[in-house]
Formats: structure tokens, C-alpha cells, sequence
């Protein structure tokens, strides 16, 4: 089973607007709420896919039990920590130039909800463990690493954990420690947290200090994979426009499936990269043009990169 783990759960709302200008006032055509933060959304992608996959999530007062509501109604088996705290929301804006994002930072987690959480991953006993999204106030520094480091996977031995970590900043860098079997920055936060702009370079960096892969997102140009096998780029067959809100989350997704069944790094890169302009055609983050995916699959370019001398 892969399981993803968001500490940092939130009421996701989305208002389309036909555009967006600074200083008016806006009339929403359309008003969305749904359960979301960066686990639940790779969640929804799998759940689509007719994986098998659980959702550990964080929910407290009225807006944490909608979100526990909206994962009821969605199929989504999930294991919900309750959190004293209230559960914070995230606002999109949709309109003719993009989406804008508003995202609140969250309520903070005392030590025994953190210990509760930590024990409802473990619980779970995933065969691929997926930790996104950023930490709430109050969760130790190195959080994500220690959920790395703990959680066994299925019944064999550590050598067989399989995990992705998908944050930024400090919680990348401290998440390393627990060795996950990859991380996925963008080109921005890898950048952030290496101080490097050659992305091979900085990608080989966080492999030094604990990664095993780096696949790095570069936008409509595709994904960057360096790898213990090689190094690749998937390019997109075209540019698609959209929401592309939730297109990190559906990389994760599929390369969590990828993971899961072992497959080698072209094909699994190809899924990632059909996956995230499905995320793009979808209309809220989570959701995905399954007929695009299919036919995408077939036509994303991957190309292995020359080896580079240390």
C-alpha cells in the first residue's frame, strides 16, 4: 500500500473568476471546497488511478471536520489525527492569467499530536510512504526525517523502505537524514536549498547528503531525474495551460506508483511527466484528465543526460 502522510492538512477553496485584478472587487462564478494539502492531493491522483492508497491526515475544529467529511464522500480511506488546533484553509484564485495561491500557515502541533500522528504512519505500514507538504508550527525540526527513519515498510527489512519526500526550505534539508528513496523539489526550491543553479549539480548534492534521487520539476520543460542509475529529462510532447496547482502532487503520485512496482527510470519518469499535464486539464488540484494521461504516456520524450566526473 502507499500511504502519504500530510501534517499540514487544509480546507482547499477555489474561486474562478473570469480575471483577476488587483485592488477591484471580483464576483466568483464558481465556489469549490474540498479536503487538500499536498498528501491528500497525491491521495486523490492514486485513489483515480484505482490504486490502493491511504491518507494520514491532520483535522481539527468545524473546518478540520469538513475536510474529514469531503475524505469520507471522496472514497478516500485515510486515518484522521484529530488536532486541537483549527484546521487552516488554502484559497486559489482562478482566473484568465493563472491561479493565485493564498495559503494559510496552519494551526500549531503539540508533541502528543505529532507522537499520535507519527504512530498512525506506523500503523499504516506502508510499502511506499509519501511525506508532503509543509510542517505545521510546533512539529519538530526534523520531523519528515524522523517519520523516514521510523517507519518500517510492509514486513522486510529497512533496506526495503521505499519513501518520497516532497517539501522545501528547512524541512528538506533536516528530511534528508531519514534517507528517503527520493525527493522532488522544483527548480526554485532546489536552488533555495543549495545555494547552486546548475540543477544537475544541486540534485547530486542532495544525493550526498542522503537522497537516493532527486527528480526535479522544471515546469512546462519537463522533469530532471538524477538517479543512482543515470540521469534523465522527460520532456511534455506539448505545452498545456491550466491549473497547475496540483501538477507537483501528480509527480508524486506516480512516482510513488512507479516505486511501488519497481519500474525502471524512463518508464516511471514518462508517467510522471503524462500524469502531471493530466493535473494541469484537471479542474481542481488532485483531479486529472485520465484520457490525457493515457495518450501522453506514449509520446513523452526521455533522454539520458551524460555522466558528469565528481
Amino acid at each position: 500500500m502507499i500511504v502519504t502522510v500530510t501534517p499540514n492538512t487544509a480546507l482547499d477553496v477555489t474561486y474562478t473568476v473570469d480575471e483577476l485584478r488587483p485592488g477591484a472587487v471580483h464576483r466568483a462564478r464558481e465556489v469549490r471546497h474540498r479536503a487538500g494539502g499536498k498528501g491528500v492531493n497525491v491521495a486523490r491522483v492514486l485513489h483515480a488511478l484505482g490504486v490502493d492508497v491511504r491518507a494520514v491526515v491532520t483535522a481539527g475544529g468545524a473546518t478540520g471536520t469538513a475536510v474529514a467529511a469531503d475524505l469520507a464522500a471522496a472514497g478516500l480511506a485515510a486515518d484522521v489525527v484529530p488536532i486541537a488546533g483549527e484546521t487552516r484553509r488554502t484559497t486559489t484564485i482562478l482566473g484568465s492569467g493563472g491561479a493565485t495561491l493564498l495559503n494559510e500557515p496552519g494551526p500549531e502541533l503539540g508533541s502528543a499530536e505529532w507522537t499520535a500522528l507519527a504512530a498512525a504512519v506506523a500503523r499504516s505500514r506502508p510499502e511506499v510512504l509519501v511525506c508532503s507538504g509543509s510542517l505545521p508550527p510546533g512539529a519538530p525540526a526534523d520531523a519528515y526525517g524522523r517519520l523516514l527513519a521510523s517507519c518500517p515498510s510492509g514486513s522486510g527489512p529497512p533496506a526495503t523502505w521505499l519513501s518520497i519526500l516532497d517539501t522545501s526550505g528547512p524541512a528538506l534539508l533536516t528530511g534528508l537524514a531519514g534517507k528517503p528513496t527520493v525527493v522532488k523539489p522544483n527548480i526554485e526550491e532546489l536552488r533555495e536549498v543549495t545555494g547552486l543553479e546548475d540543477p544537475v549539480a544541486a540534485a547530486t548534492e542532495l544525493r550526498r547528503a542522503g537522497a537516493g534521487a532527486v527528480v526535479v520539476s522544471l515546469g512546462a520543460e519537463g522533469l530532471l531525474a538524477v538517479t543512482p542509475a543515470g540521469t534523465w529529462q522527460a520532456t511534455p510532447s506539448t505545452a498545456l495551460t491550466g491549473n497547475s496547482t496540483g501538477a507537483g502532487d501528480a509527480v508524486v503520485a506516480a512516482l510513488a506508483l512507479g516505486l511501488s512496482r519497481r519500474e525502471p527510470w524512463p518508464e516511471l519518469l514518462r508517467r510522471a511527466v503524462a500524469l502531471s499535464g493530466a493535473a494541469v486539464l484537471g479542474p481542481l488540484a488532485g483531479d486529472v484528465d485520465l484520457a490525457h494521461y493515457h495518450r501522453e504516456r506514449e509520446l513523452v520524450a526521455v533522454r539520458a543526460q551524460p555522466e558528469r566526473e565528481s
